[in-house]
């Protein structure tokens, strides 16, 4: 099977790997700026080449003999080490690098990382596992309703009220 798997085209694999995350051709096309057709096309002669009847049985034989499908994401090799790390004294460190390029005549840009650390308190590194939850009773919630309905009408009467007299104004 894995001989089979081979003699697919990347385009092939690329369709039958979304197909294993459950997307309609449709969405394979959006996702791979190709037409629904040609997304038809590929899986028909992937269905072939592999010797299965059903899209969802060709995509699980590319998944089991394929690599995690993972889309091209350029990261700098020159920035290390994990982030956030920790100070003896309790606070965190983030790090950050910066490529600075260095040109010379006739041989193009050459790249260094500047890697620098920068001390924060744990209150702005710490992650949040959860999101955070609204509290507020139904009642406390109703009011704060009422007073921002209020102030906005308050803020509207107000802003009508000064249009109104800087007309009073222009006119005498």
């Amino acid at each position: 099977m894995t001989a089979r798997v081979a003699k697919l085209t990347r385009g092939q694999l690329d369709c039958l790997l979304l197909v294993d995350q459950h997307l309609s051709s449709k969405e394979i096309a959006a996702e791979l700026n190709i037409s629904p057709h040609t997304v038809d096309q590929r899986i028909r002669i992937a269905l072939q080449t592999l010797g299965v009847e059903r899209r969802a049985q060709a995509a699980r034989i590319v998944a089991r003999h394929h690599e995690p499908y993972q889309r091209l994401i350029h990261q700098s090799p020159y920035i290390e080490g994990p982030l956030p790390a920790e100070h003896s004294d309790g606070r965190s460190v983030i790090r950050f690098g910066t490529l600075i390029a260095q040109g010379r005549p006739g041989t193009g840009p050459q790249y260094r990382a500047e890697i620098r650390a920068i001390p924060v308190s744990l209150a702005f590194a710490v992650r949040n596992e959860e999101p955070p939850r609204n509290e507020m009773s139904v009642g406390l919630r109703l009011l704060w309703i009422f007073l921002i309905a209020t102030g906005a009408a308050f803020s509207a009467g107000m802003y009508l009220a000064g249009l109104e007299s800087l007309a009073r104004l222009l006119k005498s």
